[in-house]
């Protein structure tokens, strides 16, 4: 569809050839934060035979949101010594960096090794990911992920002094309160991202007069309610003639519908975006009461195991 602002993040995946359990470690890693709202670029889908290697590293460095940088002790021994694709990204990298004061672009993941031995001279004073292990600490890949998408948790607001004399009731402590009791409250789209519409390409091809509509939701949601809702668009309930199935997508706090136009939401989308809304919010707290419920009673059936075991063991004498 036509180009626009409400783009997801672009990262690319520098990382040296460690052999080929390592490559498709990368490649599933790129094709996981794909599939998260990530625009990940690698050598592995971008390079055909007779491209200009040099060339495709220098743009994929500058011209992206981000550089992942995989590192392993081989990475850290070719950077160093500026060995091979990795030591001329590392010059690329480097001269930006000192250019441009752009930190934050660059964002190391450990992959193998302690740091000390994997990271790259220029990098070791960085806060970094540690995606080791098999499977990897999921709160690190969101840690990561939220980075990307621009949504790290945001710090309180400040209260006033006078506010902050306030007295406050203490909060009532349960214990063994479970997390998954809470209710979920329902995600709301809150409007339109104006500065983020897209623009039509008007080239008289098929399509060219459509363009991305971006909304913003109350939060960021669940992968899982992120899934359904695209789901329930692609097949609601109910919808008019001018409905198009397989143009939404969830990214971050992000939805977006490419492939519309503004008119387009205003006369058909609307009703049918309220609708899925409304669906998604009371089939997913459906999922979260039933996977609860189904928590609850795994509890107590290994409670009662216990209480067997111990009933059990008190009857066993070896006197």
């Amino acid at each position: 569809m036509a180009g626009s602002a409400a783009k997801p993040p672009r990262a690319f995946l520098s990382y040296s050839y460690d052999g080929p359990e390592h490559r498709e470690w990368v490649l599933n890693l790129a094709t996981r934060l794909r599939e998260d709202g990530v625009e990940t670029i690698l050598d592995k889908w971008e390079l055909e035979p007779g491209d200009p290697l040099p060339q495709f590293m220098e743009k994929a460095v500058r011209e992206n949101d981000f550089v992942l940088i995989i590192c392993t002790p081989r990475y850290k021994e070719r950077s160093d010594r500026r060995i091979g694709g990795v030591g001329y990204e590392e010059d690329i990298i480097t001269a930006e960096v000192f250019t441009d004061r752009n930190q934050r672009k660059f964002k190391p993941v450990l992959r193998t090794g302690e740091w000390d031995e994997a990271a790259p001279t220029w990098l070791r004073g960085k806060v970094y990911v540690d995606l080791r292990g098999e499977p990897y600490s999921e709160e690190q890949y969101q840690d990561l992920l939220q980075s990307l998408l621009g949504t790290r948790p945001k710090p309180p607001p400040v209260r006033s002094r006078s506010d902050a004399e306030t007295p406050k009731p203490d909060p009532v402590r349960e214990e063994e309160a479970d997390a998954s009791d809470a209710p979920f409250e329902p995600i709301k789209i809150l409007g339109i991202v104006e500065e983020e519409v897209g623009s039509p390409r008007n080239d008289g091809t098929p399509g060219c007069a459509l363009y991305e509509v971006p909304f913003r939701f109350s939060r960021v949601p669940p992968e899982d309610w992120a899934d359904l809702f695209v789901r329930t668009w692609d097949s609601p309930p109910r919808f008019t003639s001018m409905h198009r199935p397989g143009i939404a997508r969830v990214y971050g706090d992000r939805l977006v519908l490419d492939g519309t136009t503004i008119e387009e939401v205003q006369r058909y989308h609307l009703d049918t975006l309220k609708l899925v809304l409304q669906e998604t919010n009371k089939a997913y707290s459906e999922h979260l009461a039933t996977e609860f419920r189904r928590a609850e009673a795994e509890k107590a059936r290994r409670r009662e195991q216990a209480n067997q075991i111990c009933e059990a063991m008190k009857k066993i004498k070896f006197d």
